[in-house]
């Protein structure tokens, strides 16, 4: 059975239905206990290491008796996932056309593909199976998961984000979700093949980031901001001193002159704890070009602006939000929960002050998932900060599948901040923009 095959409930295999899992379970701490370090060394040879372990879990089988050859085949490949990988989902992480695995518990395992939901036939054998998954998956970047310490976010080593919650916190057993990162990064030309960006866009997008300007990427979860974020991190030079900050580290750059910084939490006395904000501060005393905050989600946003209006031209990073302006409020919300009594007059010129462009991007019904607005961030009036639409989203039809069929369209309006492209000797096209080449100070100019 395919593992995109919905299962009824009644189908579903259980736990009981593992003939094998006292064996396995056997073999696999014998060969653990047997090895030990050998399996953590970075000194010896990952193929090597294969070679002992399958080597050790064949001999073990060979002493069970009544094993049919296909059930060695199979319990061997199945204890090498175990020991050397991430057991039962190690093939799911290795099909590049899944975007997430969710593990509801030991027996009930969903991926999503296309924007879809699926259910799986894989399973663990029961929740210490899981839990021992969990434990290996965090234990490699240096965190920890207990009864104490219930719940963490972690990485695997390609960049796939992972969030993990057990008893006592969950109440259905623990939970594992994987938002994996293609092995293979996608760029803007990728994504305009895909439909989530036009040409015209991409190019006024590349020629910002050239130009220093401060760009946001905002947008719900799941809906791509990270990898639109990676995209347009090519744009930037190459000779360039970069910086990049994340609470785990998922960015993929690849410029000759780039820093990675994570943050860290605290250990099991409750010490030693890294926030993003000590980060940003921190990157400050580093001679920093550009400064890549992976995502802002709390007071090191205050730090970020500050950054942004002395000097750090070019930043970039992403924030969770429903529309543009609501990004502007969550940013207000953030800059309030540093711990400084500032009038929200004084945190909307910061705001408007430090961002130039805001880049939306949204999961649409279809499940595909498209930049629906580029916006330029302008000054204040009447103590609400000014936004236009440079570039929009228009639906052309919904075809019966649901399918929306649409583009990324200029609206006509000119940005303001153009001068920062002749400060930089970088030409913007008209053309670029549609056929209503008007700005928003000429409009104003016209109907005075």
């Amino acid at each position: 059975m395919e593992l995109h095959e919905r299962l009824n409930p009644s189908q579903r295999p259980t736990l009981e239905s593992e003939p094998f899992a006292e064996l396995k379970n056997r073999i696999h701490m014998t060969v653990i206990s047997e090895l030990g370090p050998q399996l953590f060394n970075v000194a010896v040879d990952p193929r090597e290491l294969r070679d002992r372990v399958t080597a050790d879990v064949r001999r073990h089988l060979n002493d069970e008796p009544g094993l049919a050859r296909e059930d060695r085949e199979r319990l061997t490949s199945e204890i090498l996932d175990d020991i050397l990988g991430y057991g039962p989902l190690e093939r799911l992480i290795a099909d590049d056309s899944i975007t997430e695995i969710m593990c509801n518990g030991p027996d009930d395992i969903w991926i999503e593909r296309g924007g879809k939901l699926y259910e799986t036939t894989v399973r663990f054998t029961d929740d210490s199976h899981l839990r021992r998954i969990i434990n290996k998956i965090v234990s490699q970047v240096g965190r920890r998961i207990d009864e104490s310490s219930p719940m963490v976010d972690a990485r695997l080593p390609d960049g796939s984000r992972v969030n993990a919650i057990i008893p006592p916190l969950s109440l259905s057993g623990p939970l594992l979700t994987i938002r994996k990162f293609s092995r293979r990064r996608l760029t803007l030309e990728d994504l305009i093949n895909i439909g989530s960006l036009s040409e015209e866009a991409v190019e006024f997008l590349c020629r910002c980031v050239e130009a220093q300007l401060n760009l946001l990427v905002s947008g719900g979860t799941g809906s791509g901001k990270t990898t639109l974020l990676n995209a347009l991190s090519a744009a930037i030079p190459n000779n360039e001193r970069i910086i990049t900050i994340e609470d785990a580290a998922e960015l993929q750059l690849h410029q000759r002159h780039v820093l990675r910084l994570e943050a860290r939490p605290p250990n099991i006395e409750g010490e030693g704890q890294v926030p993003i904000r000590e980060l940003v501060r921190n990157s400050l005393r580093m001679r920093p070009d550009r400064i890549v905050v992976g995502e802002v989600r709390g007071a090191e946003a205050l730090d970020m602006l500050q950054a942004m209006n002395t000097g750090h031209d070019g930043s970039l990073s992403t924030i969770h939000a429903n529309s543009p302006r609501d990004a502007l409020h969550r940013l207000e919300t953030m800059v309030m929960m540093a711990g400084f009594d500032l009038p929200l007059r004084a945190i909307r010129q910061h705001v408007s002050s430090a961002l130039d462009l805001l880049v939306h991007v949204d999961r649409l019904e279809d499940g595909s998932r498209r930049v629906v607005a580029i916006t330029e961030v302008l000054r204040m009036e009447s103590d609400v900060i000014q936004l236009q639409d440079i570039f929009e989203f228009e639906i052309d039809s919904v075809a019966p599948d649901r399918t929306i069929n649409g583009a990324l369209r200029p609206t006509g309006l000119r940005p303001v901040f153009l001068e920062k492209f002749r400060k930089r000797g970088i030409e913007l096209p008209q053309s670029m923009f549609g056929e209503r080449l008007a700005s928003l100070d000429e409009r104003r100019g016209a109907t005075a």
